[in-house]
């Protein structure tokens, strides 16, 4: 189109492209209006993820590596066996160990019998003191007769000698006895103590097998959850100490959002709040979530080495804060869920 030429010989400019300026104009002003509506209304962060529970399984007893049940990914039930180590060692320890509570249990009966034979023997040495006691009294009766008889000359000193020393004699017995009495009574202490030591001696060795018997048990490694194997670090005939994780077992039943909020957005959030929950993996799906709760610190609080601002050149970075959301009717979309998928959530403020 040719532009018009005014009577002074001034070019005169097309109001067709006014009218394109002004519906710019007008529409990224509407546009602008929209978006600050939408941020002021609506909570959004792209720092989200998909958890679940993930399970290390860890043997508690070391060996080799005798048979894996299971392969990678594999579908699993808790308790079910998944890794077997190899307990022929553990076997012929526990075998040593039978032997040490058989030994023990004899040394026991040994115990008990020969403290039954002192308990014997302390009968008959209170039964001795009883027949020297008898019998000091009879020695000492004759003493006294004859000491009577002797100042009527009816007997000879030697006769009086005689029931001297006889009375003596058997005084000396009752000592005797009395103090075998009292060794006795010792020895019967001795006896108990061995008694009561074999005893424990037997309990220490029945412990052991009890303990070695668990420690066979856990050459069958069983899952602790159920869920789905992530990737194995084995194979058979590797040696494996106790403690060291030899898969992950991840929850495939339970799954929930973490969304790290920055510090500025989380004054309007609370626990309750309706989430819109949008998976990269799957963009048609709209998920449908509920605020469960706030962490009480930061993200970078629950570092391995925390930032600490007190120290060098401080720069002021934002902090953001875990906000837990439940995933409504999460049993739906369990099947297509797998932790760490990335997620963007939306929390409209009116809610």
């Amino acid at each position: 189109m040719e532009k018009q030429v005014t009577q002074n010989g001034t070019k005169k400019k097309s109001p067709i492209r006014l009218v394109i300026l002004a519906a710019v104009l007008i529409g990224g002003g509407f546009f602008a209006y929209k978006k600050i509506s939408y941020s002021m209304s609506h909570e959004t962060t792209d720092n989200a993820q998909v958890e679940t529970q993930l399970v290390p399984v860890l043997p508690r007893v070391s060996g080799y590596v005798k048979n894996i049940a299971v392969a990678d990914f594999d579908s699993v039930k808790a308790g079910q066996m998944v890794v077997e180590l190899d307990d022929a060692e553990l076997q012929s320890q526990l075998t040593q160990l039978e032997a040490d509570y058989q030994t023990a249990e004899a040394d026991l009966v040994n115990a008990r019998a020969s403290l039954n034979n002192a308990q014997v023997s302390l009968r008959v040495n209170r039964g001795n003191i009883d027949i020297n006691q008898v019998r000091l009294e009879k020695a000492q009766k004759d003493y006294n007769r004859d000491q009577n008889l002797i100042a009527d000359q009816a007997i000879t000193q030697r006769q009086l000698d005689d029931s001297k020393f006889n009375y003596e004699t058997t005084e000396k017995q009752l000592d005797n006895s009395k103090n075998d009495l009292s060794a006795a009574q010792s020895r019967i202490s001795v006896l108990e103590a061995g008694v009561t030591k074999a005893q424990a001696v037997l309990q220490a060795r029945k412990a052991q097998i009890d303990q070695q018997k668990l420690k066979i048990s856990y050459t069958k490694v069983g899952a602790p959850q159920s869920g789905k194997i992530g990737k194995k670090n084995i194979s058979i005939g590797q040696y494996v100490q106790a403690g060291t994780p030899l898969f992950t077992i991840v929850n495939d039943t339970s799954y929930w959002i973490i969304a790290n909020f920055k510090e500025s957005q989380i004054k309007r959030l609370h626990p309750g709040m309706l989430v819109d929950i949008n998976v990269d993996a799957y963009p048609q799906l709209k998920l449908k979530g509920t605020i469960e709760s706030l962490s009480d610190a930061t993200g970078a609080r629950f570092a391995l080495i925390p930032p600490d601002n007190a120290s060098g050149n401080f720069v002021k970075v934002t902090q953001r804060v875990p906000v837990k959301i439940n995933i409504n009717d999460v049993d739906h979309y369990k099947d297509i869920l797998r932790a760490g998928l990335s997620v963007y959530v939306t929390i409209p403020l009116n809610n």
